[in-house]
Parts: structure tokens; sequence; C-alpha cells
């Protein structure tokens, strides 16, 4: 009875042995970590840069016609930046001429242009043909040829940029008197063509 005994209890102990060894050899390529994630996220849009141009008080939609040498003709623009537009960093004046004659090619003695800027919105005066401004002026462009390209407004962009967000201009068109006879008879058409450009890039 003992010799049996013995026997079995070897039987047990060397089956515990031989399935303990198999457990750790299985354990060998097996490795914990722990580990976090997490997201986020930001909406992103773009920014639009938005400028009308409407006529005001006798704007330019009305014909100049029959001038002679030191004759003036005055019409009114409003300019807007739109409520969802960007500020602007600058706007410009192109002006073009549909014909190529004296009135807009003789720099010294054809068309001349000046630009004024009213506080408010220009008004007739005693005369359909005079606009007068109730408020405060200032001057967006000294009188030079009626003709020129990319012509900086610094004074209508800062007014564009204000609440306001609005700029009421008078373009004051001259034939001077140094026109002679060669001007007699002409005929053309001045378009006012008004650019801004988006503000200074930021950080944000």
């Amino acid at each position: 009875m003992r010799i049996g005994t013995r026997k079995t209890t070897g039987k047990i102990l060397a089956s515990v042995v031989l399935v303990g060894a198999a457990a750790s050899v299985a354990g060998l390529g097996t490795y914990g970590s722990f580990t976090s994630s997490t997201t986020a996220s930001e909406d992103v849009s773009s920014g639009k840069v938005v400028l009308s141009a409407a006529e005001g008080s006798h704007g330019l939609s009305i014909d100049a016609t029959n001038l002679v040498p030191g004759d003036t003709v005055q019409r009114s623009i409003v300019l807007t930046r739109s409520g969802d537009s960007e500020r602007f960093g600058s706007v410009t004046l192109t002006t073009t001429g549909s014909a190529a004659n004296l009135l807009t090619s003789d720099v010294a003695n054809g068309l001349q242009l000046k630009l004024d800027q009213c506080s408010v919105p220009w008004t007739q005066g005693a005369t359909a043909h005079d606009l007068k401004c109730t408020g405060t002026t200032a001057t967006v462009l000294a009188q030079r040829a009626v003709i020129g390209a990319d012509l900086d407004l610094p004074v209508a962009t800062t007014a564009l940029n204000s609440d306001a967000a609005t700029s009421n201009l008078r373009a004051t068109v001259t034939l001077p008197t140094s026109a002679d006879n060669d001007f007699q008879g002409l005929s053309n058409t001045v378009s006012f063509a008004f650019l801004a450009t988006q503000r200074a890039a930021e950080s944000r």
C-alpha cells in the first residue's frame, strides 16, 4: 500500500510541474500597457471682402452734355462695406474712357477729376447740379487727369472701416478753360471701378 501511494503521488506531482512549465512558456510573449486617448475639433471659416457702390443724390447715371471749357460736373457715389465683410486693407479707383479722344487722352487740357467725401450723404444745393455737404468734408483724391489706374483712396478706406461702413463721395469732373477748339463735338464715357482688398493678415 505504501508503495502504491508513493507512485500515485509522484504522477500527480509530475503532472503539476509540466502544466506549470507550459504556462510559464506561454507567458513569455505577453506584455501589458496603459493607454489613454482623446479628440478635439475646431470650426474654421473664411472671411469675405464685399464692397458695393450705389448712386447718391444726382448720381453717375445722369449724363453730362454740352460742356464748354470751364464747366464742372458733380455726381455722387455711395460706397458701402457689407456687414459680413472683413475690414479693407485698401480701396483703389481705376477710371477708363470708352474712346481715345482728347477728352481723356490730353492729360493737361482734357477732363480733370476730383473726389471729396462727406460725413453724411451729399444733398442737392441751389441747383440740381450742385452737391452740398451738411457735415464735414475731406479730400479723397486731389484734382488730376480723369483717367488713372489703381488710384489709392485712403480716406475712403478709413471711412469704410468705421462703424458706419460707408463712404459718401462726390466726383467733380471739370473741362479746363485751356481746352481749345479741338475739343468741340467730342464725346466719351468715363467708367469708375472701385477695388477693395483684404485687411492685413492677423494671428487668430
